[in-house]
């Protein structure tokens, strides 16, 4: 395993080029590419204020900046630095803006959610889409990228619009049965539409591409109720983690539930592998050292960590949530399937420092990962079961059903991961710190 010197970043805005060649990343107003395989600087572009969010199109050729406090997103292209553009939404402002699936659109949407406007690049013609919810999923592509449903909210009801990509004609317009539709996420088949509630009721309520409701699941009532979705990669299952520290998990034949996986604090299944970091005690070599060079002591003065496998029962540390402030920090919070469909990630709020990874195909709790510090961000490799954790220290942990392994990173100064991506072809990764991100790179046996 090999890392990258450290490169500046702001607003954790590093991100891998679909087609894998390229990095983009931020530092304040500007936009810097690079060659994944070298870190050269390819292209560097000047935006006209801090950028707030990045995005690159589906072909890798363009790369959109928005920024949300002037109400303007400019687009660059890799093969024309010369060319650029400038969107304005003046005073309607800007709230979220992201591409079409084509790479030739862009989607502003403006404040206060009144309409979203789709900017075409090539006709430079402008079209609007009216009374788009305020949600925070409310557009969804479907992955072939021919269809893009939208949530709307007109005369105090929720509705869906289906378009087609290609045209942005209207294919299907109906209304759901939420009382306040929270998100919207299209099944990776393109055949299933998942539409949930807000917290404060449990409701799924799934649907087709021509608009019928195909089933509708509650778990329970008169308590707070989803807290995340995800679909698996062959779209078989769908899983719904909730306010109660449970996934339920959902079938794609029937809809209905076929198990749910608790979160409890002790975990008392001798089959279940409970890895747990533990720091190790520093090396005399380290210790002899009085006045280390400076570039030492980061990463020689860490305390570096391994996993030991604990004997269960396991008694994990939970954190008791506040009961008068808004999204309280109980529940699952995060859920992510291995590429295989093998595994299920999750990580329960109120157990800040464990991931839980379930075995599919036994529908059991595989391993827990207890860490010394809160998880901030997990993800899987694309290409295999490989799962990569960081928990705001300067280290990275890996997770395969061959074992488990903490890496310091070995960086001068203060660098705290906050979040983590993988490179599309599973044999690097970008670590993301709050100033700094540098590149990981894996060798294809590693752990």
């Amino acid at each position: 395993m090999n890392f990258s010197q450290p490169f500046k970043l702001s607003g954790l805005l590093g991100r891998f080029s679909p087609d894998g060649k390229c990095l983009a990343s931020c530092v304040q107003y500007r936009l810097v590419i690079r060659d994944v395989d070298t870190l050269q600087i390819l292209q560097l572009y000047t935006c006209l204020d801090q950028i707030q969010y990045i995005e690159w199109s589906s072909d890798s050729l363009f790369v959109l900046c928005a920024m949300y406090k002037r109400g303007i997103v400019q687009v660059w292209s890799l093969e024309q630095p010369d060319w650029h553009c400038k969107i304005d939404e003046g005073s309607v402002g800007l709230v979220a803006s992201c591409w079409s699936p084509d790479g030739r659109h862009i989607l502003n949407t403006t404040e206060f959610h009144l309409r979203i406007t789709v900017w075409s690049l090539c006709t430079k013609s402008v079209s609007y889409i009216k009374y788009p919810k305020a949600c925070q999923q409310g557009i969804a592509f479907t992955k072939d990228g021919r269809y893009m449903a939208l949530a709307e909210r007109r005369d105090c009801k929720d509705f869906i619009s289906l378009f087609v990509c290609s045209d942005w004609q209207l294919l299907r317009h109906f209304d759901t049965e939420t009382q306040d539709l929270f998100g919207i996420e299209w099944a990776p088949n393109g055949c299933v539409l998942a539409v949930w509630d807000s917290c404060l009721e449990y409701k799924i309520l799934l649907y087709s591409l021509d608009g019928r409701l195909l089933s509708t699941y509650r778990a329970y009532e008169w308590s707070l109720g989803i807290k995340s979705i995800a679909w698996s990669p062959s779209s078989q299952f769908l899983a719904i983690g909730s306010y109660d520290e449970k996934v339920r998990i959902l079938n794609h034949v029937t809809w209905k539930k076929i198990t749910e996986f608790e979160h409890p604090a002790i975990v008392t299944n001798p089959k279940t592998i409970v890895y747990k970091e533990v720091e190790k005690s520093p090396s005399v070599e380290t210790e002899r050292l009085s006045f280390p060079p400076r570039a030492l002591t980061s990463s020689l003065f860490s305390t570096p960590s391994k996993y030991d496998i604990s004997e269960v029962p396991v008694s994990l540390q939970c954190v008791k949530p506040v009961a008068d402030k808004a999204n309280p920090k109980i529940g699952i919070g995060m859920l992510a399937f291995s590429p295989d469909n093998c595994f299920l990630a999750t990580k329960n709020d109120n157990i800040p420092n464990a991931v839980w990874i379930w075995d599919i195909q036994k529908l059991k709790l595989s391993v827990v990962l207890e860490q010394l510090g809160a998880i901030q961000s997990f993800q899987w490799d694309p290409c295999q079961p490989r799962l990569a954790v960081c928990t705001g220290n300067s280290k990275v942990y890996l997770w395969s059903p061959a074992g488990c392994v903490s890496v310091q990173v070995p960086m001068e100064g203060d660098f705290q991961i906050l979040s983590l991506c993988w490179h599309s072809s599973g044999d690097s990764l970008a670590l993301l710190s709050k100033d700094n991100f540098c590149v990981c790179y894996l060798e294809r046996e590693e752990a």
